[in-house]
Parts: C-alpha cells; structure tokens; sequence
C-alpha cells in the first residue's frame, strides 16, 4: 500500500483530527482502497460522553472495533461496559499474539502494537452462564420497561403501572415475577376489587393478558434475572490498581430466545446510572463508556412513550459523564431523536444487494456531513473488514470531516478467552461474593399469600362461632320449651279443689270398710 500525504482528501481532513487533549487512536486515513493518507483518525477523549454509533454488516469488524474502543479507553483510565453477545470480546483480558501479517498491517497505519491483555469482570444475565449474576427487582425495573418487555399495548401499560402503584402504597415489596403475578392475581379477587375502587380499578380481560404475558416471559427463562441482591450499576466504576478503567462484560449465551430481556436489562443500567450519578458537567474524560450491541433489539416495535424514555435518557446522561455508544447493523436501526445525538460515527460495510439495502445506504450517507470522496456510498458499500468510514465531534463540538479509516489492531485476544481463565476471573471478583447467591426475603407473594391464610382461618372461626351460637340458641329454645311445659303440669296440680274423699271422718269410715272386706274375703280374724 502507497501512503500519499499531499492528497486533497488528506488536506481536506487532516486539520479536522488535530487535537490538543488526549485522545482515542482509531486509526490511519485512506485516501482510496490502495492508498494510505498519513493522517491518524482520532476521537477526543473528553467528547465521547457525547455519544457514538458503531455500524455494518455482519462479518465486517464491529466487534473488533469496540474492543479496540474498549482497550483504548481502559488504558486512560475510563471504565468499559460492553454486551459480549458471541463470547469474542472475552478474550481483552489476555495479550494478543502478534504475526507477520498483523505486523504489516499495523505498520502501514502507524501502530507500534504490542500484545497485552486488560483489566476485566465477567457478568450473567440471572446467572444465565459463568459470570457474576446480574439481578434486578421487579419494582426498580418498573412498568414501562415491563411492557416493552412483555409487548403491552398502551391500555394494558397504564394498568400495569397502576398494579405498581398499588404495590408501592400497600407496603407490597415487587421483587420477582411471584411478587408481580400475586398483585395482579389480588387486584382480581372479591378481596382485593375493592383497594382499587377509587382508582378505576383493574379490568379482568387486562389482568389476564398480563397474567398470561408474564408467565409466558418466566417460561423464558426470565425468572432468574429478577430478584435480590440487586446490582448496584455503580460497582461498574471501577478502576484497577494499575489506574486502567476495569472493563466489564456481560455473557448472553442465549440471547436468541430472550432477546428483549437483554435490551431492556441495558436500558435499565443506563436509567439506573442516570438516576444515581451526580451531575459533573463537562469533564476532561468520562466516567463509563456504555456500549450497546445490538441496539436494533431495543427498538423494534417500542412504544412512542418507551422511545422518548430513551431519548431523553441518552440527551442528559451525558452531564452524568456517561457515554453511550450503540453497536447495530445500519443506523437506521436507530430512531431519528436518538441518532441525532451520537456524536460519532464509525460505519463499516454496508451491502446494497436489495431495494430496501438501498434505500438504507442512501439513508446513512445523508446523515453525514459533506464528504471530500466523489462517492461516500460507493466508499461505504467497498470497504474491507477493519475498514469504516469515521466522523466524530471535535474538542469544539463541531463534526469533524469524513474519513475513510483502516482501524487498528487491538493488542489483546482477537476470540473467547478460555473458560478456565473467566471461571477464576469471577471467583476472584470481590463482586462475587456480593452477588453470587440469590436472596428470597419477605415480599408480596408470602405478604399476600400469608394474608390469604390469615383471612381463610379467621373465616373458618367466624362459621364455628357462628354454628356455636346457633346450636346454643337451639338448645336455649328447647330449653325454653321444656321449662314452659314443666311449668303448666305444676300449676295444674297445686290448683286441684278439695274433695269428699279429703273429709278424716270419711277416710276413716273407708279404712274400717276395707278392712272387714278383706277379713271376710281372705278367712282372717276372730270366729265370734
């Protein structure tokens, strides 16, 4: 490859990456697919708060692009959280090997590469693989980003918040899908129809969809991600003793069957980040880079209301020294309010091979500013793997001129990591220990259920009382009867009028008689 530092192309670009303060090397300018422009293509470090878009094909080097991000900015110092979605950025944590080959091509750009591996965490989804489980309440997560998840209409979102509205001023803690389907279930019930009277209450046909939904989303395997101990997003921040920013992966080994369980996990990390962090302004460099692969998964079929979530996310939580960077295939995976604030742009390969392919090239190229190629969407639809077109923002914040980048190596692991190697980079972890074991305190499933029982045996004891008094008011009306009936026989007799038997003269005259009939009839007595 030639290199040719008098080109207009390299005129036109090179005073664009002249920056004062440090910056992120990506690469070196071409000027065309043969020759090399003598100009380095950088990112300020202080501007990477503002945001970024990293895209192309498949195959074309974007996961290579941001481990190369990823290591750059560890080595300053800035904590990394990146999706590892097929397992190849594991390897940053131990050094590359060098060859002929990656010698040559690091040396047409520039780059004095050495081989060396970076400070590096491993975490799961629920423990969905061999990293530290990552786990978050029902309640933080909240119910926009449940619906989103569970795929609620508008109707069905409002009810689902008012079920968390329920959950907050009934004292009922929502720490896991149990928590959640127990609410619902009590809203539902004769004893529960009642606490949402005032507030429109809950309609069963709704209940049922989201009953119905939720269960469907634990089948998923989704059950293991909520719950407690919940990961606290500032254990991101970390740096290592060295001074290097610790960068930070997340395992999706099965990111094909819950793919809107990790696009929204993301996006709560960046809204937790945002709720939490101070205010710092503009600083010299941030204070976590936040790289969000496969971003087309958090917008499919989103809401308006979810969408301006994000975008208004995205917009402030640059003041919090956070940068964003999305990882997707054309930027037009990416909303028109979000788009507009990525500050950088870093686009390989884009493939023209159907109407709709190129209808999105042309899309992408008229989102750049002018370009000093004759053809940026020819540019952008040949270039070679590890080759993008780059603009970013200067330390100014103005955007800097179009350049066709042949990016540089990393200096760690191009692949996996062993898995021996991840498995005691975990237990090492003092994070391990914070969150390795799963927590089931008290919270509205045993609230509720408890109530429940409660409520069954106090109505139980109510019906015995209840046939108790019954049986002792039976016994007192026989009772009753019995004392009215032996009352009238004893009225009766007391009352008797005296007869001629009663006279003593006759009574004695009786005794005489009696007993002579009986000496007569029985031979007894005297003979005169």
């Amino acid at each position: 490859m030639t290199q040719s530092e008098q080109h207009p192309i390299a005129d036109a670009v090179r005073s664009g990456y002249d920056f004062d303060g440090p910056a992120l090397e990506l690469g070196g300018l071409m000027v065309d697919a043969d020759t090399a422009g003598g100009v380095d293509i950088r990112i300020p470090l202080r501007m990477l708060n503002r945001h970024g878009l990293v895209a192309g094909a498949t195959g074309t080097g974007k996961t290579v692009t941001l481990q190369l991000l990823a290591e750059q900015l560890s080595s300053h110092g800035v904590p990394v959280f990146a999706a590892d979605i097929k397992g190849d950025l594991s390897g940053v944590m131990t050094a590359g090997e060098g060859g002929e080959k990656l010698i040559r091509r690091c040396e047409s750009i520039g780059q004095d590469w050495q081989g060396r591996g970076f400070p590096t965490e491993f975490y799961a989804l629920g423990g969905d693989g061999i990293g530290i489980p990552l786990r978050v309440t029902i309640s933080s997560f909240g119910p926009v980003l449940l619906s989103k998840v569970l795929g609620l209409n508008a109707t069905q979102e409002s009810s689902l918040g008012l079920v968390f509205h329920y959950a907050d001023k009934a004292g009922l803690p929502l720490l896991d899908l149990k928590d959640l389907q127990a609410v619902v279930k009590h809203l539902i019930s004769d004893e529960g129809k009642a606490d949402l009277k005032d507030l429109g209450g809950l309609a069963t046909s709704t209940a049922g969809v989201i009953l119905r939904s939720l269960i469907t989303f634990a089948d998923a395997g989704a059950e293991a991600f909520f719950g407690e101990p919940e990961f606290d997003a500032g254990d991101l921040l970390q740096v290592a003793e060295d001074g290097r920013g610790l960068i930070s992966l997340v395992e999706l080994p099965t990111l094909a069957s819950k793919p809107a369980v990790f696009s929204t996990f993301l996006m709560w990390l960046l809204a937790d980040l945002f709720q939490h962090l101070p205010e710092i302004g503009d600083a010299d460099k941030p204070k976590l880079v936040f790289f969000f692969d496969e971003a087309h998964l958090l917008f499919r079929d989103a809401s308006k209301a979810f969408l301006e979530q994000i975008a208004q996310t995205v917009r402030l939580i640059r003041s919090k020294g956070v940068g964003v960077f999305f990882v997707t295939q054309t930027p037009t995976d990416v909303p028109d309010e979000v788009l507009a604030q990525l500050g950088s742009r870093i686009q390989h390969q884009l493939r023209a091979h159907t109407p709709n392919d190129a209808k999105s090239l042309r899309a992408t190229v008229s989102t750049y500013p002018h370009s000093a190629y004759d053809d940026l969407g020819q540019v952008i639809t040949t270039l070679g793997i590890g080759e993008a077109v780059v603009t970013v923002m200067n330390e100014k914040g103005a955007p800097t001129p179009v350049a066709w980048t042949k990016l540089r190596a990393p200096e760690s692991r191009m692949g996996p990591a062993e898995e021996a190697e991840m498995k005691a980079v975990v237990t090492a972890s003092p994070r391990h220990d914070k969150y390795a074991e799963a927590i089931d305190r008290d919270s509205a499933h045993e609230m509720l259920a408890r109530a429940l029982e409660e409520g069954a045996a106090q109505a139980a004891l109510e019906q015995e009382r209840a046939a108790l008094e019954a049986e002792r008011t039976q016994l007192q009306k026989e009772a009753d009867r019995l004392a009215k009936k032996s009352g009238s026989t004893t009225r009766r007799t007391t009352r008797k009028e005296p007869g001629i038997l009663d006279n003593p003269a006759v009574k004695e005259f009786t005794r005489v008689a009696a007993r002579e009939v009986a000496r007569s009839l029985f031979g007894s007595g005297r003979r005169r």
